[in-house]
């Protein structure tokens, strides 16, 4: 990817004495709006550093300037540098308040914040195709992991409404060797959605005559106190299903959630990830940088495919990238380590299954049906990325338990 040099030396860690490094932008998010663009994304990093070296009154002088010059409406620099500057204030403020910044909070959401952010996440479904991507590139791997199997037990870290499964149901109940049952245990912060999602499921899968069963938990995996809560049954197929996103915490304690795992040894676990590589309790100026790259990709595209004035695309970018950009510079940092789940899938146990093959093609073939220009797609070392520009945002990759000799 052709890149352009914002001409401002920032510290490598947040010592401002430590060594200096260069950041470097994507060309295309600055090549429509030139030096206007550049200005804003000079004063947005000069103001992290003001904040990654506790000096916040500084920062809110900037901020205020900021403020007075972009806008959440207007061009996708200016839009995404407005989100991170609201982000970067809600850090000032709540240093001022308290000295320090949470982690992203593992307290449920509320049933109205639940239903803003599913809203939310089926308009961005229906104007970007990196949802689509997730739920259909899992499937595809799913349902070859099933073959010649006729009792499935699907659990789903974050179910939210469910709109995975339908196309699995409608793949499965094609098979000649018809199922005998399935089963989703889906985990939500509200038993009420949870209801509502496994009505929705039972009356998709009983329009298609498969015999089906929802099984609710209010809460995260990481918090269960062993895997026989999971309902388990002799004879099933078990499969583990997560997308990653940090709009609101979903495994809660890590390690737990790897151990879980371990013990369940599903027959196959889906991962997709979002590429962002820093540690929530690495450096703040890295991990912002590594966020403005990405994010500014995401808003790139959805620039790309609809107009300033679009209010679904004022919706994604304030309820779904907003939110997440709040969540890893004003709360990200302290106490919690972001894991990187490839390896530790690895480490516990579990050895990685191809999605080179028919999961590639046919994820190759919906992104050449979909009307989104500037999308890739990548094969590597059986995974697959999906990316912007060459900027990969995705990873979709699948896992099998290790048999033990």
């Amino acid at each position: 990817m052709t890149t352009k040099r914002i001409d401002r030396d920032l510290p490598s860690s947040d010592d401002p004495s430590s060594a200096k490094r260069r950041i470097e932008f994507p060309e295309e998010t600055l090549e429509n709006d030139g030096a206007a663009a550049i200005k804003l994304l000079s004063l947005l990093l000069q103001c992290a550093e003001y904040v990654a070296t506790d000096h916040l009154r500084e920062a809110s002088t900037l901020l205020s300037e900021i403020s007075e010059i972009c806008s959440p409406f207007g061009s996708s620099p200016e839009r995404v540098v407005a989100y991170f500057a609201q982000a970067l204030q809600t850090r000032v403020i709540s240093s001022y308040l308290s000295g320090a910044c949470s982690p992203l909070s593992e307290k449920p959401l509320t049933v109205v914040q639940s239903q803003k952010i599913y809203s939310a996440l089926q308009t961005y479904n229906s104007v970007s195709p990196l949802i689509k991507f997730s739920h259909f590139t899992a499937n595809q791997a799913i349902f070859q992991a099933l073959d010649g199997e006729d009792s499935v037990h699907i659990i789903d870290l974050d179910v939210m409404q469910g709109l995975q499964w339908p196309a699995l149901f409608h793949i499965l109940a094609s098979r000649p060797r018809k199922l005998r049952s399935i089963r989703i245990t889906g985990f939500g912060s509200s038993s009420d959605l949870l209801a509502s999602t496994g009505r929705r499921l039972a009356d998709f899968a009983s329009s298609l005559n498969l015999p089906f069963e929802f099984h609710p938990i209010e809460g995260i995996i990481g918090n269960l106190i062993d895997a026989s809560q999971l309902g388990t049954r002799q004879g099933e197929a078990v499969v583990v299903h997560w997308t990653e996103h940090r709009l609101y915490d979903v495994t809660g304690n890590d390690l737990e959630t790897l151990e879980i795992l371990r013990r369940l040894k599903p027959n196959l676990i889906t991962v997709v990830e979002q590429e962002l590589n820093y540690d929530d309790g690495g450096s703040f100026l890295g991990r912002f940088v590594e966020a403005l790259h990405y994010y500014s990709a995401l808003f790139d595209a959805l620039g790309d495919g609809l107009v300033e004035e679009s209010g679904e695309r004022f919706t994604v970018e304030q309820i779904v990238l907003g939110t997440e950009i709040r969540n890893i510079v004003a709360h990200g940092g302290g106490r919690r380590k972001r894991m990187k789940w490839k390896e530790e899938l690895s480490r516990v146990g579990f050895r990685p299954v191809s999605l080179r093959g028919n999961p590639a093609t046919q994820a190759g073939l919906l992104l050449g049906m979909l009307p989104w220009n500037g999308y890739t797609l990548v094969e590597e070392n059986g995974t697959l990325r999906l990316g912007w520009k060459d900027l990969s945002l995705l990873t979709a990759s699948a896992w099998k338990s290790q048999p033990f000799d």
